[in-house]
């Protein structure tokens, strides 16, 4: 399947265009829906959401109905706590059920945003039952036989699955979209990567301890942290998951390893530091590059223009680059401060911003499901 029939959205854009209030050629518009039902309605007929009532799973819902995703009956399931609150989707309201095998009897096809504990139990009884997993959490990733897909990246990967599909963590999706054309073109020797995360990716309660902490602190007041060990207002800290693999966090290893197994090649070597920053949403990314063969600046900005689902914001002595302010609510990544590195005679340095609850989650799900219905529309 290729790529650029599977992703509609461009990464260039003639004109000019207001991005953020700025005036910046190449900008692009936010993507237009894809409308699914032109290859063929109710390829599933009956979906079902878990974890709908997260954040991720509020906004799987939103996307549902702004990319007009076909679908004849959609079933809300959600922990006991949840049970019986309404969601609205599509102009329709939808009470929660109970996550439970029996949830599954009647559904094709789940798209799941739970932790890892619950993405472990359920998805299996949804297997059993006949259903296709697609699932945000981390339980599955690494599993040699469910594939991880980001479907600009690698969508004939979906193809492969046993019943579940994994999507990838949101700091690695955002990278490897970059990385795909330069490792394609020039192949990947080395990487390295920094990122400056956003307090949304802990969470409801990162974005609560973002906001009452800086409050508190400007008040010369205490606040009990929730989500962080360190205070987040007006801090950095340089640690995101649990101690891992020779001084390297959880989240830094899921860089490394989830990054591999997408791009189906582990001969480079990634070198990751995660960050958290007092910022609401938007992971931002620096990454430098070695490629086996040196890659010029302008042929590195024509490979990501060409990407799809990347845009190019680049003009530094405009002051036009990609910030988390500029990139919340879309599902780009955006590349800008693309320059060689100096250290290097094959290197190329660049930054990355994409929004952590969309293209980082959300919308790289409900992709994968689009990959799914585009599949089974081909085939029938």
């Amino acid at each position: 399947m290729d790529r650029a029939s599977v992703y509609t959205a461009r990464s260039s854009f003639p004109g000019k265009v207001s991005w953020g209030g700025q005036q910046m050629a190449g900008s692009p518009p936010k993507p237009e829906s894809i409308n699914l039902a032109a290859w063929s309605p109710f390829v599933f007929k009956s979906i079902a959401v878990a974890g709908a009532t997260g954040a991720v799973g509020a906004l799987i819902l939103r996307l549902l109905e702004e990319r007009a995703f076909p679908l004849e009956r959609l079933k809300l399931l959600a922990s006991s706590r949840s049970v019986g609150r309404k969601l609205s989707c599509a102009g329709k309201q939808y009470e929660v059920e109970l996550l439970r095998p029996e949830a599954f009897d009647d559904v094709d096809l789940v798209i799941g945003s739970t932790p890892d504990e619950v993405a472990a139990e359920f998805a299996p009884w949804a297997v059993e039952r006949g259903c296709v997993v697609v699932d945000e959490s981390g339980y599955w990733r690494m599993d040699p036989k469910v594939p991880l897909v980001v479907p600009e990246v690698n969508p004939e990967a979906a193809e492969t699955h046993h019943g579940i599909i994994a999507s990838p963590n949101c700091s690695t999706t955002q990278m490897v979209v970059a990385l795909k054309p330069l490792h394609d073109t020039a192949r990947l020797r080395r990487v390295v990567v920094s990122t400056y995360q956003a307090t949304s990716g802990a969470g409801v309660g990162g974005t609560r301890d973002l906001e009452q902490g800086s409050r508190k602190h400007l008040d010369g007041e205490d606040h009990p942290y929730e989500a962080f060990a360190h205070p987040i207002a007006f801090n950095v800290i340089p640690q995101i998951g649990s101690p891992k693999h020779k001084g390297y966090t959880s989240e830094e290893m899921k860089m490394v390893d989830e990054t591999h197994k997408i791009l189906g090649d582990n001969s480079f070597g990634i070198c990751a530091t995660c960050v958290r920053v007092p910022v609401a949403n938007c992971h931002s990314e620096t990454i430098v590059v070695e490629t086996e063969r040196k890659l010029a600046v302008e042929e590195a900005r024509a490979l990501f223009e060409a990407m799809p689902g990347i845009a190019v914001v680049d003009d530094l002595e405009a002051k036009h680059y990609p910030m988390p302010i500029n990139s919340n609510d879309r599902d780009e990544v955006f590349i800008g401060r693309i320059r060689e590195d100096l250290s290097s005679p094959n290197g190329l340095a660049f930054w990355c911003v994409s929004d952590n609850l969309r293209k980082g989650a959300a919308t790289n799900a409900v992709q994968i499901a689009e990959l799914l219905v585009r599949s089974r529309a081909a085939a029938m």
